[in-house]
């Protein structure tokens, strides 16, 4: 980064690439430089238009070999989540755009293919490069291309302990394709990685020169016809058990017949584009394994990666995070805080995340009583199971998961606590609108998904004494799994000092009353209901509102009240239309032979872009105006 004289920054190298051939008319000498622009473009940015920082930061050697080696996009790059991928996105045509990074109509956060054709697949949920990757590398040999495309999988060591990630490594070693998997090991996720594949990733090891020789000599007996592709498995086979005996040491990767490479210092620029380019085009599905740092570059990042994940705005000099914190306690402090009161009053009490323990507060339980909290890294679907054992023989855990990842845990919910009816309270966070992380993270179906389960208790509280209650009505009374969900952000005040209440399950609460038109809402968005109806009133309009708090089972005193009242009704909340309590309320009405008009309010059928909160709420057609013009609406009529 320089500055010229009219204090403009400017980036030598990086300001004239706009797609990876110019990064590749460069010298491998240059490339370190390309390397430190991106890093102070970042730091520049990111600390004015905040975004996930440490990641990238760690990636960007990583990134740059890789669209100097590979011919992208024709040669496919499958990103891992996508956390890493704000360089790639700056090699790749974005770098004018990128101050509309994650803001609505701006570039998205993580790889999307509707933005560009560099961006192969969607990357918002861990662990899901290999298979993907591994599909097109199918594809491109059954369509028979040339030249023949070449696909890498960049995924991370936290990424890679997840199911699927075993599931795609297990059948590339079985599938006859010419993938390549990037390992990138930074020793983080976004807490610190658990479990013993991270411990054995952090002591593997291998031969730069038993590699070289294995692959010359395989080539040589190759063009003599002495070995082929058919008879590479035994031989490989053979070969690692000869290494591991030799070596006193097993390679898990070698082990399924993949071959593996590293691990190398990632950001060695030279040494990467020199190793990519000697194992790009070998036969077989290979691994390279290399050893990064989150953070790489900046020194505040580096000491602290987990904070420095996605910290928000800093002044880049100092490396001071510009705090936006609201007086009122987050939704997930308000659950980490009750958890510990609960543990302390209940030894049942047990804490599972899965690779969230800091974005959940499922720390604060874990800093006190460390033996009573389960982070079983990125597997939300053991996570569940995990909770139904443990339920099984007595124990009350509580699982904290965000929305859109407890999606993954489908099967486990139904199979593993409802059929059996085991009291596993699903903590349900980031639920609804989160804002800039966008479409692969908006928590909007699990109200949909959870209600057909028989059995199961659904609720959202709509402010933070709430949540605190239901969290207790679950421990004391829940006869099966029982669902929380509630959103990201600041909520309305500390209830801690308060004394805990038993709600009754099923139970909503009236709000106000009203002769013209009723409104049903669940959760916070309560708060805009109430300033839709303060306008309302001003108009002499006079509204019923009621606060479900359960969606299932849905307060059926609640909807006869208004059922019989004949007023027109309308059902408001942070989900989605389809599925939800809109839904839950239309099947009572004609069920039970009532006719009253209702408008249900929901997120439509599609997905949500990112933007602030307040600007997708405005978007999706459920801000105050949008409830007041429907109220408006239905009393004229």
């Amino acid at each position: 980064m320089e500055t010229d004289k009219h204090n403009v920054t400017t980036y030598s190298l990086l300001e004239n690439i706009d797609t990876p051939d110019d990064l590749k008319r460069l010298s491998v000498d240059q490339l370190p430089k390309v390397c430190q622009d991106l890093r102070d473009f970042l730091i520049t940015n990111v600390s004015q238009n905040p975004g996930h920082f440490a990641s990238s930061m760690g990636a960007i050697e990583l990134t740059v070999a890789l669209h100097y080696v590979f011919n992208t996009p024709y040669d496919r790059i499958v990103w891992d989540v996508g956390h890493q991928a704000y360089a790639h996105k700056l090699l790749t045509g974005r770098r004018e755009k990128f101050s509309t990074n994650r803001k609505l109509g701006g570039i998205s956060g993580f790889p999307n293919p509707a933005e560009s054709p560099y961006d192969t697949f969607s990357a918002g949920h861990a662990s899901n490069s290999i298979s993907a990757a591994l599909g097109m590398a199918v594809a491109t040999s059954l369509n028979d291309e040339e030249p023949a495309r070449h696909v890498v999988a960049v995924i991370g060591d936290a990424s890679i302990s997840g199911g699927l990630a075993f599931e795609g490594l297990n059948n590339a070693a079985n599938t006859n394709s010419n993938i390549l998997i990037i390992l990138n090991d930074n020793d983080m996720s976004i807490d610190r990685n658990v479990g013993s594949l991270h411990s054995y990733l952090a002591h593997i090891t291998t031969s730069k020169a038993y590699n070289n020789f294995r692959y010359k000599t395989y080539k040589f007996l190759k063009k003599l016809h002495l070995v082929s592709e058919r008879q590479r498995g035994p031989i490989m086979r053979f070969n690692n058990s000869i290494k591991s005996l030799i070596g006193r040491q097993q390679n898990i990767f070698e082990g399924l017949n993949i071959r593996y490479f590293g691990p190398i210092d990632g950001h060695d620029i030279r040494r990467l584009v020199r190793v990519l380019k000697d194992i790009k085009d070998m036969q077989g599905p290979r691994i390279l394994h290399l050893k990064t740092v989150k953070g790489k570059g900046y020194e505040p990042a580096e000491l602290n990666p987990q904070a420095w994940h996605a910290p928000g705005r800093f002044v880049p000099e100092t490396g001071e995070v510009i705090s936006g914190k609201s007086s009122a306690p987050k939704f997930q402090e308000v659950f980490g805080q009750t958890l510990l009161q609960l543990a302390e009053m209940d030894k049942r009490v047990v804490g599972v995340t899965a690779a969230m323990s800091s974005g959940t507060s499922m720390n604060i339980l874990q800093s006190k009583m460390p033996e009573r909290v389960f982070d079983v890294g990125i597997s939300e679907g053991h996570a569940v199971t995990f909770a139904g054992g443990m339920a099984t023989d007595g124990l009350r855990p509580f699982v904290a998961i965000y929305s859109s990842f407890l999606q993954r845990a489908y099967d486990n919910i139904i199979n593993d606590t409802s059929i059996q009816h085991l009291p596993v309270t699903l903590c349900i966070d980031r639920a609804g609108l989160v804002g800039e992380d966008g479409v692969t993270h908006h928590g909007l179906f699990d109200i949909a998904y959870l209600r057909p389960i028989p059995g199961m208790v659904i609720s959202a509280p709509r402010n933070a004494s709430t949540l605190r209650n239901l969290m207790y009505t679950s421990l004391k009374n829940a006869k099966g799994p029982f669902a929380i969900r509630y959103p990201r952000g600041a909520s309305d005040a500390d209830p801690s000092g308060e004394p805990f209440k038993c709600l009754e399950i099923g139970r909503g609460e009236q709000l106000s009353a009203g002769t013209d038109v009723a409104v049903l809402s669940v959760g916070p968005i309560a708060d805009r209901v109430a300033a839709a109806i303060a306008k309302a009133k001003a108009d002499g309009i006079s509204v019923a509102h009621y606060d479900m708090i359960f969606v299932k089972p849905v307060d059926e005193e609640i909807l006869k009240t208004v059922a019989e009242s004949g007023m027109s009704v309308i059902t408001v909340e942070d989900a989605s239309r389809i599925g939800g309590l809109g839904s839950a309320v239309a099947e009572w009405l004609k069920e039970n032979g009532y006719d009253n008009r209702l408008v249900s309010m929901g997120i439509e059928d599609n997905f949500v872009s990112h933007g602030k909160v307040s600007e997708l709420y405005e978007l999706c057609h459920l801000d105050s105006e949008s409830i007041y013009k429907t109220i408006k609406m239905l009393n004229k009529n």
